[in-house]
């Protein structure tokens, strides 16, 4: 069977490459006589994997010496309770609300101290990026905490906001390897690796070396990130296939031409995409202009019932996993890195014949 276009918001499409490399080295890696997933994390075969895939995040993403590189199992949700267990020691922080991880990060912080939500945009159904009031924060907050972009209502922050020298957190999970991004303007950047970077069970943390320190001596062993730094990600066993996996999509990404090659690709791919939905008279997107994501786009038809009949036919043309999530409906295209620009056209051509027999 031929390979789908597929849009799934994740667990997402891997490339292509990526994907016959493990399949070319599944049962035996290089001259071990073993699978990756059998090996010993504490070989030096495996030692060399994991050190190599740090090193390549380091270069693509130009991450400064004094910022920690941290694989860790949970997923980003873990980082939800992780964040605030590690750096709340006044008992204090902001929120951004943006969209359902975002809130769902907020309803787990309460659990460990005050939460301040500076803004939300939870009035038009997280239809926008809430503007900041500056007044607003909490002078005596640890930490301030965004989602970069929201993978659910299809926006995203342009830029990163002012704290005014208080830590910035962000779960990058949906965008982190799609643009260039400044890491010394976080505190703490998360990401799931599900979208961009492999497959699901694996989070990175990349977290700044002052952060580490202080933590309450109550926080377990397993959710204390001065483990993972003092252990170089090896206190037990880590997601050991996952950590391979991200390496051979960081070797894809490097020999591509790096984040700012495939940042001009993914706006090339969004660009086609919007353009097509700005002019079309059946669909919309439903992210405001100036807010939309790069990574996942959100639209309507109006009618639920066709938009069900998109999706179906969608789906007998091989284009996979165009449904929106439960909680909004309509459809949604995740383009992540993988996807490529036959993707994205295909999905246009697609549209365009919907269309015009569904006028």
């Amino acid at each position: 069977m031929e390979r789908v276009y597929n849009f799934s918001p994740g667990p997402s499409a891997l490339p292509l490459a990526v994907l016959e490399k493990a399949q070319k080295e599944l049962v035996c890696y290089k001259n071990t006589g073993m699978s990756v997933m059998e090996m010993s994390h504490r070989s030096k075969m495996y030692l060399e994997i994991i050190q190599d895939a740090e090193k390549l995040l380091r270069e693509l993403m130009s991450i400064p010496n004094n910022y920690k590189v941290l694989f860790i199992q949970g997923g980003a949700s873990l980082q939800f309770s992780m964040v605030p267990l590690n750096l709340m020691k006044k008992g204090k922080a902001d929120y951004i609300c943006s969209g359902e991880f975002a809130k769902k990060a907020i309803q787990e912080a309460k659990r460990f101290g005050e939460i301040n939500v500076v803004a939300s945009s939870e009035d038009k159904v997280f239809s926008y990026i809430p503007e900041i009031d500056s007044s607003k924060f909490n002078k005596d907050a640890d930490y301030f905490h965004i989602t970069t972009n929201n993978t659910i209502y299809g926006t995203r922050f342009r830029t990163p906001p002012q704290t005014n020298g208080v830590p910035l957190v962000t779960d990058m999970s949906s965008s982190i390897l799609s643009e260039e991004y400044n890491v010394s303007d976080y505190g703490i950047i998360y990401a799931g690796a599900q979208k961009n970077i492999g497959p699901a069970g694996l989070c990175i943390v990349i977290i700044r070396e002052d952060l580490v320190t202080g933590t309450p001596n109550n926080v377990p062993v397993m959710m204390n990130y001065k483990t993972y730094v003092d252990n170089d990600s090896m206190y037990n066993t880590p997601p050991t296939y996952g950590i391979y996996m991200a390496k051979l999509g960081f070797e894809w990404l490097k020999d591509l031409g790096g984040v700012k090659a495939i940042q001009k690709l993914n706006e090339e791919k969004a660009d086609y995409l919007y353009d097509f939905l700005d002019n079309s008279k059946l669909f919309r997107g439903t992210a405001v202009k100036e807010d939309r994501s790069m990574m996942n786009v959100t639209f309507v038809t109006g009618s639920e019932e066709l938009d069900d009949k998109f999706v179906k036919e969608a789906t007998k043309s091989g284009l996979e996993n165009l449904k929106g999530h439960r909680s909004v409906g309509g459809m949604r295209a995740s383009i992540y890195n993988a996807m490529d620009i036959s993707g994205v056209k295909a999905l246009v051509e697609f549209m365009k014949k919907f269309e015009t027999e569904n006028k």
